[in-house]
């Protein structure tokens, strides 16, 4: 009776792990073709999709509870397994990711590389607002423009202090008035600063991933320990209460 669920969750396992067809294939070259190169005949394999990891999830929950419990739980259990790869893959999209920090801490580098080198803040500015990606760091041109017709300080950095990224370098900015020196000390302590809570984040999340992987550990061990710990113990009980009665 057991080769049956095992049989059923290595033929789950098979047909996710299929790469699609030749034609899918052929599709999929001519899309990417300007991209970056893949070696051939390597495609993702489905298995790492929302809907493959619910049809395994539900396959090993008919495995591990039977054919009639199994029944009844391996539907919800791949919907649960659906729903929360789907949130995850949602949420990562939204959130800002490691990379924007690291590119926002190099631009700040650059911005103290620059005016430690002597270079004007006009011109500092602009470099860093040229080699940015993140729109926020680019209204850093607006500055530059600004600070080369000689505008006021508080006036030129009014639309860097409108982004929350470029907030506080901007009111440093004001307050240093033209100092390249002092807004380069400034620019270094926010790389830093950014540099450290990336850090920190991602220490928070290796630690929320290693509390994560608890979960499902203890849900396949939980009915060994319900069948070998608990239910003999309320076996024994139960015929005692019978031979006392």
């Amino acid at each position: 009776m057991t080769t049956h669920p095992v049989a059923l969750v290595l033929l789950a396992v098979a047909v996710l792990a299929l790469p699609p067809g030749a034609s899918a294939a052929r599709r999929l070259a001519a899309i990417v073709q300007s991209g970056p190169s893949r070696p051939p005949g390597v495609l993702r394999p489905r298995l790492t999709g929302p809907a493959g990891c619910a049809v395994l999830a539900a396959a090993v929950t008919l495995a591990v509870a039977g054919v009639p419990a199994g029944l009844l739980a391996a539907p919800p259990a791949g919907a649960t397994v659906y729903w929360l790869i789907r949130r995850a893959r949602r949420r990562r999209i939204e959130a800002p990711g490691p990379i924007r920090a690291m590119r926002l801490a190099a631009g700040w580098d650059l911005l103290a590389a620059c005016l430690h080198s002597g270079m004007p803040v006009p011109l500092a500015v602009r470099a860093v607002a040229d080699g940015a990606r993140d729109p926020a760091v680019a209204s850093l041109r607006a500055t530059a423009d600004l600070l080369a017709l000689g505008a006021d300080p508080a006036e030129a950095w009014a639309p860097a202090r409108d982004s929350p990224v470029t907030a506080e370098l901007a009111r440093a900015a004001c307050r240093t008035a033209r100092s390249g020196t002092a807004l380069a000390e400034v620019a270094t302590a926010l790389a830093v600063r950014v540099r450290s809570t990336t850090d920190d984040a991602a220490e928070a999340a290796a630690q929320r991933a290693g509390v994560l992987i608890t979960g499902p550990l203890g849900l396949c061990f939980l009915p060994a320990f319900l069948c070998l710990g608990v239910i003999p113990v309320v076996l024994g009980l139960a015929g005692r209460l019978t031979v006392l009665s």
